[in-house]
């Protein structure tokens, strides 16, 4: 695996590129979900925001924990 994904020759994108992109896809865990997936990723860091306001990497975390699923576009399996 981290000779095919290491060196991020597949295509190199910031997390907010990676952020629209989850908005393509149709997540097979929430299918009937009618909002776009980027908007969980950020229901998510508020939550944890309010709950945990002094800790910022949490937050981040947060943000980010569905950016994976982008590989989806690419031709990876959920």
């Amino acid at each position: 695996q981290s000779a095919q994904y290491g060196s991020c020759s597949l295509r190199t994108m910031g997390a907010m590129e990676a952020l629209d992109l989850l908005d393509q896809l149709v997540d097979e865990s929430d299918p009937d979900v009618d909002f776009p997936n980027s908007f969980h990723a950020y229901q998510t860091a508020e939550g944890i925001r309010r709950a945990h306001p002094d800790k910022d990497w949490f937050h981040l975390v947060g943000l980010l924990h569905d950016l994976g699923k982008v590989l989806a576009l690419f031709g990876e399996p959920q």
